[in-house]
């Protein structure tokens, strides 16, 4: 039951920023919490190997990232028909917040999605370059030139550039 009880506690500390990391890997929301439950159920399945990685988070993280670009490989991501239109609703969100989270999205979605992917882990998920590099099965050095590529393309990023504390146009 130790088990169950550990599994519980890691995914009640950690399903919000994995759906957000998701989301900024250029998921909507509810296809991010799709990935992310996929990526879940996968960690239950082999736990014991989760708990015995020697970085946990960066585990999961390369679970994560496997589950998104398998799902991005069906042949059918998109619409599924519905006897009756179902309701959504986004979550009440402060203007600037929510300019600012568009912002971001707009940004990190005009990056390639390998540079992206190595923002996202490494300021959001909040990843060492060593980590982020073994979540990506690429070398250090990689992770080092994508990140400083990215992190020229958002500085000269329009989208960002009129938010409080951007570079004036």
């Amino acid at each position: 039951m130790e088990r169950d009880e550990d599994y519980a506690a890691y995914v009640n500390a950690r399903w919000a920023a994995l759906v957000r990391a998701t989301c900024l890997l250029g998921c909507s929301r509810t296809d991010a919490e799709d990935v992310v439950q996929a990526t879940l159920v996968r960690c239950y399945v082999s736990w014991s190997k989760v708990l015995g990685a020697a970085d946990r988070d960066a585990y999961v993280y390369r679970m994560l990232v496997n589950a998104l670009s398998t799902s991005r490989r069906r042949r059918w991501w998109s619409e599924h028909p519905t006897a009756e239109m179902p309701v959504v609703r986004d979550p009440v969100d402060d203007f600037d917040q929510a300019e600012l989270a568009h912002s971001l999205r707009r940004a990190l979605g005009d990056l390639e999605a390998e540079s992206r992917a190595v923002v996202v882990l490494r300021y959001y998920a909040d990843l060492t370059e060593r980590q982020t590099a073994e979540v990506l099965g690429i070398a250090v050095g990689t992770v080092k030139s994508r990140m400083s590529r990215a992190l020229a393309r958002l500085a000269a990023d329009p989208h960002l550039s009129d938010l409080p504390g951007g570079t004036p146009s």
